[in-house]
């Protein structure tokens, strides 16, 4: 008897720890996902494995995606325009409408469009659709507030962006901002939002309290991707014209600094700590890092057409996708060179990382 008690005590105590184990390594795990275009999915990838665990099916051409705070939700937004719909349409009976452009009708503003599109809310914890939820019009790059309030997306085609309340699913605002607006960060404390309007060389500062544009500030040029300072005082951004990223400096609204790239600049991103810039040259095929206090330059060989980049939590390493292959790089973030090269189901766009 005494025996058998010692057993029952030992085999619990052994799944405790393998459980134990289990949540550590789930805790301390990071993931990328990674909304895959006209291949109608979005890639999970385990970071610390390199590989592709899942894919999550029933999107239509996703490109922008986000990012709740605590991680549980993905908000991913459909570049295929559609026609409005009196109720929200869930993933399995839409259809597919005619593929929407990256750069619309400049004489738009939002919420004019005929069409709209939409944004699915992805359990991350079942990497299922939890909700489809209709927006006016094709969504191009998505972000959601610090807060984990709302989702924002930028319509190319609307000129505008939209702010959707994600506990209620209601479209709550619409913003004009400029023509063909790109992308959409979050600045001073969530009290504005910063869109890249492509079409006409501007960025619109936008009130998140009163939902109004309270300025526009010119930086040439086209204006693409984004990433903001961790101090908030500079805003780094894509060139796609100059083949440079202009740095903004926000309080005095000028270009302060500009620095090469390479031809058609496309996916930017900062370190941790904000003191190391990194860019891609889709036309290029470069990845270049930049030390901002000494403007030191250094630039690798990345090919073909290294497009969308992210900064991975993971031993300082960058995550890149290629505009004309289906697959993503992981680089040592110092040295530039590839670490581990993940095949993908489609062309791999605005990539979201997961920390815990």
């Amino acid at each position: 008897m005494k025996h058998q008690l010692q057993k029952r005590w030992l085999v619990g105590v052994t799944a405790s720890v393998i459980m134990s184990l289990s949540l550590t390594a789930i805790a301390d795990s990071s993931r990328a996902f990674v909304p895959m275009g006209t291949s109608d999915s979005v890639g999970v990838i385990d970071l610390a494995n390199y590989q592709v665990t899942a894919t999550i099916p029933g999107t239509i051409n996703t490109h922008g995606s986000a990012l709740t705070p605590d991680g549980r939700y993905l908000v991913v937004g459909s570049l295929t325009a559609r026609e409005s719909q009196s109720e929200v349409i869930r993933p399995e009976s839409v259809t597919e409408d005619e593929h929407a452009v990256h750069h619309g009708n400049e004489s738009a503003t939002a919420g004019e469009n005929t069409n709209t599109g939409l944004i699915y809310l992805v359990d991350t914890n079942t990497n299922l659709i939890d909700r489809v939820i209709e927006v006016p019009g094709p969504v191009h790059h998505v972000m959601v507030t610090a807060d984990g309030r709302y989702a924002v997306s930028t319509h190319p085609m609307g000129g505008g962006i939209s702010v959707v309340d994600l506990d209620s699913g209601d479209l709550v605002e619409t913003v004009a901002t400029g023509p063909a607006p790109n992308y959409v960060v979050e600045s001073d404390n969530g009290q504005s939002l910063l869109v890249s309007n492509t079409g006409n060389g501007t960025i619109s500062e936008v009130d998140t309290r009163h939902w109004f544009v309270k300025r526009n500030l010119r930086v040439d040029g086209g204006p693409e991707h984004m990433v903001i300072a961790p101090d908030n005082e500079r805003l780094y951004i894509t060139d796609g014209i100059s083949g440079e990223v202009a740095a903004l400096e926000l309080s005095e609204g000028i270009v302060a600094a500009r620095y090469e790239v390479g031809e058609e600049p496309h996916g930017v991103g900062l370190s941790a700590d904000g003191e190391t810039l990194y860019a891609t040259s889709k036309e290029g095929n470069l990845v270049v890092r930049i030390e901002l206090a000494s403007g030191a330059r250094h630039s690798a060989p990345l090919s073909p057409a290294p497009y969308h980049l992210a900064v991975s939590p993971v031993d300082d390493q960058l995550l890149v996708t290629s505009r004309a292959e289906s697959k993503l790089w992981v680089l040592d973030a110092k040295s530039l060179q590839i670490i581990k090269e993940i095949r993908l189901s489609g062309i791999g766009h605005q990539i979201s990382v997961e920390t815990h």
